[in-house]
Order: C-alpha cells, then structure tokens, then sequence
C-alpha cells in the first residue's frame, strides 16, 4: 500500500475522529463555563462550511494544482461529518425553537444527509456501471437506444418474409416494443433487481417453443438486443442518480450559506457581538 492511500484510507479518518472526539469533550468540559462557547464554535462551523463549499470551486477548477480531486473528496467527507459535530456542539445539542433557527438546522440536516447520501452513491454506483461495460457517456444514451431499437425492430419485420410467419413479431410488439422505445426499469436498476430482464428472457424463451427455425435464430439476436438495452438502461440509471443527487445538495448548500449570513448579521446585531 502506498503512503497516499494508507493516509487516505487509514491516517485522515484517525485524525479527524481523534479531532471530533477532543473538540466533544473540551465543550463538555468547557461549556458551562466559558462566555463565548457559542461565537467559537459558530465561526469554526462557519470556516468549516466555506472549506467544504470550495469542493465545488475545486471541481471546476480541475486544470489548478490545488491536490488531487481524491484528496478533495476525502476531506469533503471526513470534513462534512466534523462539521456535523460542530453544529451539535453549536447548538448545545438540542433542536432550535426559534423559527429561523429551525429552518436554518433543516436545512444544514438536509445537507449532511444529501451529502451522506452522494458519498455513498459514489461509492456504490460507480461498481455497478463498471460490472456492466465500458463508460456510455450520458449524452450518447438516446442515440443509442435509437440505434438498438432500430435494430430490433428490422430484425423482426426483415424476418417475416424468410419464416414465412409473423410470431417473432407479434411477441416483440406486445411485449418489447415498449422496452426498446425509450429507458425502461429505473427502479430495478436503483435496487440491483435484475428480475425485469429475467422475465423478458424468459418470455422470450417460452415463446421460442411455438417460432420456426428461422424465427428462432432471429430470437437468439433479439436476446442479445435485449440484454444490451438493459444494460444501457442501467447506465442511464446510475450516472441519472449520480448527476441527479447534486440537484438537491447543491441548492440546499447555497440556501444554507444564505440562512447563515443572515444568521450572523441577526446574532451580531441584537446580541451585541461577542465580548
């Protein structure tokens, strides 16, 4: 294992665990009595946040030696989880009564558990694309779901003449016509079911028994149709998730930030400031 990876996956997580655990028992020890808990472990929060924000920054900025977007990711993570103890610490762990402070902890709930939610799709999501083929760029999908179905859909009609009957043909309309007209099984894929596809396989199996021999040359192909379709389905599934999840942690991130500055001017206005 090289230095990066046992640091990575070994020495940072140590760290900041240690960290969470020191800065929990110092406001335990300390928070009865220190007068200005509350400003310091707002503006630690608040440093925190920014740091995390930048995350995004650093993804557009990939062309900047600014370490590696691994590096990133890994302290976003760990980063984020830290922040979670902060904000307890900062809020004397009990949920605001105020309104505002109530939307503003809804709002960091809904970050922290977007962001947990990401950090375990990336993890997971990435497999299952890998075990099912190479990289399909999300904007080449519909192209070539158009090119499958029209496949299909010639290897049915061009048989017709050849077998002298039109089964082969009648089965795909009622039951694969629609599979290949557009993206199909979302949820089965979400889950990792394939029982979809095992279905279509299996009706397509069944009706073999009553195809001529020419028909069911043409199933075989039709099968190999399918199983591709499928797995194009799960690409588009997947990477859907992956590129969809930001659409929440995004916009809740930036309204939060909003509810913050607010928050500050609100503190330091009626409050006084620390002193």
């Amino acid at each position: 294992m090289t230095a990066g990876r046992f640091i990575n996956r070994y020495a940072f997580p140590a760290v900041m665990t240690a960290v969470s655990v020191a800065a929990i028992a110092w406001c335990v020890r300390e928070g009865p009595s220190h007068p200005h808990m509350a400003y310091l472990t707002g503006w630690a929060l608040l440093a925190a946040i920014i740091i995390l924000t930048l995350y995004n920054a650093r993804k557009k900025l990939a062309f900047l030696p600014l370490a590696s977007s691994r590096a990133w990711l890994r302290l976003h993570s760990w980063l984020g989880m830290f922040a979670a103890v902060l904000f307890m610490m900062h809020v004397g762990w009990h949920v605001p009564t105020s309104p505002f402070d109530a939307a503003l902890a809804a709002l960091f709930a809904g970050v922290t558990l977007s962001g947990i939610a990401g950090w375990w799709l990336s993890r997971v999501l990435p497999k299952r694309l890998t075990s099912a083929g190479g990289e399909v760029p999300f904007e080449r999908i519909p192209v070539i779901r158009r090119a499958l179905r029209e496949k299909a859909e010639a290897l049915v009609v061009t048989g017709i003449p050849a077998a002298g009957a039109t089964t082969l043909a009648d089965f795909y309309a009622a039951r694969l016509s629609t599979f290949f007209a557009g993206p199909a099984n979302f949820g089965a894929h979400l889950f990792g079911s394939s029982h979809a596809l095992n279905s279509m396989l299996a009706d397509l199996g069944e009706a073999k028994k009553y195809l001529s021999n020419h028909e069911r040359s043409s199933a075989i192909e039709l099968a190999a149709l399918v199983r591709e379709k499928d797995a194009l389905d799960l690409h588009r599934s997947m990477q859907l998730v992956l590129k969809g999840w930001l659409f929440v942690h995004i916009p809740l991130t930036y309204g939060m930030l909003s509810f913050i500055v607010i928050h500050v001017v609100i503190v330091y206005s009626y409050a006084g400031g620390a002193r």
